[in-house]
């Protein structure tokens, strides 16, 4: 009788897993709002976003955060808007810890979430370079920047950011004296 209903039970496991992972994988179908109202061609999609912001936080050197913390909350930070209440029961999470999860990011109540908000921005706008960059058109993207200005204090992110504003304004220079021939 037990290892019956082990079965069963592995049964329904792998039904939801399956179940889940084929909602993720819709993410990757979703193409991210912002640039879809931008024209912006062959925007991203929500899992590339989510992707490389978990990439930028496995690469942080900041040793006071918690690093598995900050990838896991960049997995999960847009999961919510897009499969609602369905991520506890394929990840073994108590509804009571994706609340918190969901909590933790939406109001900044640690460090690790600070950071992966400021990621976030950050990846936004690096985003919006590339896409200027795949355009040739520097600066078209200039809402994106100024909806981040002043969000940074973390130092990395500051240090990043201030590069990118450099070689973008380099190429808005460029574009700008080309224009000007």
């Amino acid at each position: 009788m037990a290892s019956a209903s082990a079965a069963a039970l592995s049964g329904r496991g792998a039904r939801n897993l399956l179940q889940f992972l084929r909602l993720v994988g819709q993410l990757k179908r979703v193409p991210r709002t912002g640039w879809v109202y931008r024209h912006v061609n062959s925007p991203e999609s929500v899992s590339d976003h989510m992707y490389r912001m978990a990439v930028m936080a496995l690469v942080t050197k900041d040793d006071r955060l918690n690093k598995d913390r900050c990838v896991r909350l960049a997995l999960v930070h847009d999961m919510a808007e897009c499969i609602v209440g369905d991520i506890a029961p394929a990840d073994n999470i108590p509804k009571e810890e994706k609340h918190r999860r969901e909590e933790e990011y939406e109001t900044q109540s640690s460090a690790e979430a600070k950071f992966v908000k400021q990621l976030d921005q950050c990846e936004m706008i690096l985003q919006a370079s590339e896409y200027e960059d795949l355009e040739n058109k520097p600066g078209r993207l200039q809402d994106f920047y100024d909806s981040t200005a002043g969000k940074f204090s973390h130092p990395e992110i500051v240090q990043l950011v201030s590069e990118l504003e450099t070689q973008r304004n380099a190429n808005i220079a460029a574009a700008a004296s080309e224009t000007c021939s």
